[in-house]
């Protein structure tokens, strides 16, 4: 347990981890508004189906880079929610339906799925397809599906620690919007 300032209850290092999920869709948006910014480093990595039209600067293409990278910005806004004082201000129930929605969609479609998708892709059970290709097949496998999963664990344990805290006493919640 880390300390804690005196008339508070103790810290666990779980707090930590809604900041964590922060920093990681931060860092993950900012690949996205850099490719929407006209950065080309690392595009070989996403697969030519989504990568080409957005090299090639196709409006509807660029917009949903810039698109993508709001809704990760707003991803890092539930994380802090999850763990700021000024989440409580916010309902409970959606704080915990954004936050178990995100789980099942970071960890397990985007993280666990793809990732034992693109190893059967990878190890030739199944075809890649020709939208993703075998360089970004390798890329997704090796970094984009264990980051999906990384911010899917954090959310995940941001969300479990936010849904326990009031049962612990880490951190009463008034009544209000959030109670259930």
């Amino acid at each position: 347990m880390a300390l804690s300032p005196p008339g508070r209850p103790p810290r666990s290092w779980l707090d930590g981890v809604g900041y964590a999920a922060c920093a990681w869709a931060l860092i993950f948006s900012a690949q996205s508004f850099y490719h929407a910014a006209g950065g080309t480093a690392g595009a070989e990595t996403i697969g030519p189906a989504i990568a080409e039209p957005v090299l090639a600067r196709e409006p509807l293409w660029v917009a949903a880079m810039w698109i993508t990278g709001g809704l990760k910005v707003a991803a890092a806004l539930l994380a802090l929610a999850l763990v700021r004082p000024w989440g409580r201000l916010l309902p409970r129930r959606l704080l915990l339906m954004a936050g178990w929605g995100a789980v099942a969609v970071m960890a397990v479609y985007e993280g666990a799925a793809s990732l034992v998708q693109h190893a059967l892709m990878v190890a030739g059970v199944i075809d890649i397809p020709a939208g993703l290709g075998a360089t970004a097949a390798r890329w997704h496998l090796a970094l984009w599906d264990p980051w999906w999963l990384l911010g899917g664990i954090l959310f995940g344990l941001a969300t479990w620690r936010y849904q326990r805290r009031d049962q612990d006493g880490s951190a009463p919640v008034p009544p209000g919007p959030h109670s259930e």
